[in-house]
């Protein structure tokens, strides 16, 4: 594989991509009732073939002590994926946590047709937006009840 050519500087990162792993992460913690629930409000999405599944799996999930230690296995969890073929030739594609196939050929089907960017700022603005406040203000609740029973060390140090 090459390189960038000599005296070039290498390119940043690319928009789109970044743009499809945000949607991408969104939808993956989203339930399928949601991610229909926000379909219903957006013009019917083109017709799809699929290409595998949805079908499910499992993925040894790995972890590092510290975050930068060696590598070990956590465990297995179940996966499932989907991908799906627009008419216009666009492929999507999606990886879920569980059992939901459901949310996978969602997910498929909505990574799809966000790549086409005619369709894009109106499916970011009525489905992916709406799922990812909901998912910070449910963050953001979880985040408030764990810091309300916070332990203050720093008084019992000062006591000695």
């Amino acid at each position: 594989m090459a390189g960038p050519a000599p005296g070039s500087t290498p390119a940043g990162p690319d928009p789109d991509e970044a743009a499809r792993r945000r949607w991408m992460g969104v939808l993956a913690r989203a339930g399928a009732a949601e991610i229909a629930a926000r379909l219903d409000q957006v013009p019917p999405l083109p017709p799809h073939r699929r290409l595998r599944g949805p079908e499910t799996g499992l993925v040894m999930a790995r972890g590092r002590q510290g975050g930068d230690g060696a590598p070990f296995n956590l465990g297995e969890m179940t996966v499932t994926r989907c991908s799906v073929r627009l008419e216009d030739g666009t492929v999507g594609h999606a990886y879920v946590a569980g059992r939901d196939a459901r949310q996978a050929e969602l997910a498929a089907m909505l990574d799809a047709a966000l790549q086409d960017p005619t369709r894009r700022d109106a499916l970011l603005a009525a489905v992916i937006e709406p799922l990812a406040a909901a998912q910070a203000a449910a963050a953001a609740r979880v985040a408030a009840k764990a810091a309300a029973t916070r332990v203050q060390f720093f008084t019992m140090a000062n006591m000695r």
